[in-house]
């Protein structure tokens, strides 16, 4: 891939875990764009690239990756389409089929979705990431798949329709245990105890699932069908915990 060909579009949570991986990787990135002159600077400095909040500065990439929030994407895309029309334009969104693109103007598109959860002050090591690539053809879909491979994950296509229900299983299996672990921390801090202790307990859990299907890893009252147990800890809890208790002990109890 020539060198300084990338040009990344947006400085979020994810768009900064891509740059320092792409970066890491030797993946020439020309540069970084973003809506605010301060997000722009501060990661166009951190990776060391020319930055700036209007796209026009930019000369024409060979590929565009847009890292923005899936309710700008229509936008920004459609700016992307107009100044570079050569470009390969690919979204990062898990839940917006790649015509998004093709509506936008682009010619030449596709989708790069890391699967993973993105925090801006934790970078994500992407060697250990799924990233999923669909092209408008196979030459748009090959040079995806090849900056994916660059990073070290595991590399997957998939369709958009696909990807609706990955990203669909990644909020069950990634969003709503976060919910469940900020219940767990508001339980404990309530009386007097550290959500640290809970830690070791997580991490056995989602290790668990790398040997066992999570069906032979689910342990708990409900599984093991101990009506008392629960009915006590059902008496500990507001109306909103308790209704969130009911429905995730039910469905255990059917599937168990």
């Amino acid at each position: 891939m020539p060198a300084d060909s990338i040009l990344l579009v947006g400085a979020g949570n994810l768009a900064t875990s891509l740059a320092v991986a792409l970066k890491g990787a030797g993946v020439g990135i020309m540069g970084v764009w973003s809506r605010t002159e301060e997000a722009a600077r501060e990661l166009g400095r951190r990776i060391d690239v020319p930055y700036s909040y209007r796209l026009q500065d930019f000369c024409a990439p060979s590929v565009v990756i847009i890292a923005v929030a899936d309710a700008a994407l229509q936008s920004v895309a459609s700016d992307v389409a107009r100044l570079f029309p050569e470009a390969l334009i690919a979204h990062t969104a898990g839940s917006i089929s790649m015509d998004a693109l093709r509506l936008s103007g682009a010619t030449r598109y596709g989708v790069f979705y890391p699967m993973q959860t993105f925090s801006k002050g934790r970078v994500v090591d992407f060697s250990t990431v799924s990233t999923f690539v669909e092209g408008c053809d196979a030459e748009a879909l090959s040079r995806l798949r090849d900056i994916a491979s660059q990073l070290g994950g595991k590399v997957y296509e998939a369709t958009s329709e696909q990807r609706r229900y990955l990203h669909l299983a990644a909020v069950f299996a990634c969003n709503f245990p976060n919910a469940l672990y900020a219940m767990s921390e508001r339980l404990l801090t309530r009386h007097g105890l550290p959500f640290e202790a809970m830690l070791p307990l997580i991490d056995e859990t989602a290790a668990k699932v790398h040997t066992l299907s999570a069906r032979e890893a689910q342990t708990g009252p409900a599984r093991r069908g101990d009506e008392a147990v629960m009915q006590r800890q059902r008496e500990l809890l507001d109306d909103e915990l308790l209704n969130i208790y009911n429905v995730l002990s039910d469905y255990i109890a059917k599937n168990r």
